[in-house]
């Protein structure tokens, strides 16, 4: 039977990876997993679909994640991240390990309603069993120089603190309903909203002048002190203290230089709870990296434990490197006598040359032209 045009297609938000992508991708994810090794993080692996219970216990709340059921009823979810279900595996499979764990992945994570693919290639790390600043300066160095690894030089990092964000509204006494539009207006950075929306409050002049004034928080450390003026309550005092060290810590990995404070950001899963960052690259309109402390997401599986982490996203990266050079072989063989032929190129392989074979009957001329047009350059008859 015959496709269906259908049957050609791709799903929406899917794609192919050709050969030339494929390696660009590839070569960015050794680069990457190399740097996470040094960095002593170990490689693990998750299936690449969870219990609905694991992702989300909540199965009333809106999401942007494929979800099906297997033959028992039971909710399955493609995992939209591996943060979750790496918590899952450490909780269940790792439980009692030698802290802090350092673990790293490379996977395809799938999500509804992403910018442009809704499957993925990410590679990140999970540091856990430590509350310490200095581990949320670890990861986040790892970020930049996992960046710098792969090529990227134009790219800045967004650092804040989700502590100082919920400080502010605690102390303010802000109601939840206006707290979580505020929060979605400037979680997608849109100022217009966000001015509109105070504006039609019934706060005083100067709670408005506070909220106004949190989504342009960006820069160095002088806007601490700002925010300090506003409360001293202890939470949001602990969290600027918190941040602060962070930043500290940045300068001795020698990665300052990449990072602004940012107390406008909020990242999207529900998870994170102090540090948070992003991860810019000019041409690209969505972070590239993400990343944060989540403190409260191990209580969940029942082993209560201090976590941080970050991921990148290779497929973005890929496509934004991808090249029209083609991986090719370095040699192309052919003769007469196949045998001959077939020994010659395993001889070559052995030694770690790139070889291609005939699979048929060529003359010179024929080998010659059929090399030219796969881009490769050495030509050998045996």
């Amino acid at each position: 039977m015959n496709r269906s045009s259908l049957g050609l297609r791709v799903p929406k938000g899917m794609r192919d990876l050709l050969p030339e992508e494929m390696a660009i991708q590839d070569e960015l994810e050794a680069k990457v997993l190399s740097q996470f090794k040094l960095w002593a993080y170990q490689k693990v692996a998750t299936p690449a679909f969870e219990y609905g219970a694991c992702i989300q216990p909540d199965e009333e709340k809106e999401d942007d994640f494929y979800k099906f059921f297997d033959r028992q009823g039971h909710v399955l979810v493609l995992r939209p991240e591996l943060t979750t279900p790496i918590a899952r595996m450490v909780s269940s499979r790792l439980k009692g390990s030698e802290l802090p764990l350092r673990l790293c992945y490379s996977a395809d994570v799938f999500r509804l309603g992403m910018v442009r693919y809704q499957e993925f290639r990410q590679a990140g790390v999970e540091l856990i069993g430590s509350n310490d600043p200095l581990a949320d300066a670890e990861v986040i160095a790892l970020a930049i120089e996992s960046l710098r690894k792969i090529g990227i030089q134009d790219f800045q990092v967004n650092l804040g603190h989700m502590g100082i964000f919920s400080g502010i509204m605690d102390e303010l006494e802000i109601d939840s309903q206006f707290r979580l539009k505020f929060q979605e207006l400037l979680a997608h950075k849109d100022l217009v909203g966000i001015e509109r929306m105070v504006e039609q409050s019934r706060f005083t002049d100067s709670v408005k002048k506070i909220l106004s004034r949190i989504p342009h928080l960006h820069g160095k450390t002088e806007m601490l002190e700002e925010v300090l003026g506003w409360s001293q309550s202890p939470q949001l005092c602990e969290a600027v203290s918190s941040l602060r060290k962070v930043y500290e810590y940045l300068e001795d990995f020698n990665v300052q230089e990449y990072v602004a404070l940012d107390l406008g950001i909020l990242r999207g899963f529900s998870y994170y709870t102090g540090v948070i960052f992003e991860g810019y690259v000019r041409e690209i309109g969505y972070p590239i990296v993400e990343g944060g402390r989540y403190d409260a997401l191990y209580e969940e599986f029942g082993y209560p434990l201090p976590a941080t982490g970050f991921a990148i996203n290779l497929g973005a990266l890929a496509e934004r490197l991808n090249s029209s050079a083609k991986p090719c072989p370095e040699i192309f063989l052919y003769g007469e006598n196949v045998s001959c032929v077939i020994q010659e190129v395993q001889k070559l392989r052995a030694q770690g040359v790139h070889a291609e074979m005939s699979l048929g009957s060529l003359s010179s001329t024929e080998a010659e032209s059929l090399a030219q047009l796969k881009g490769i350059k050495e030509v050998k008859r045996v």
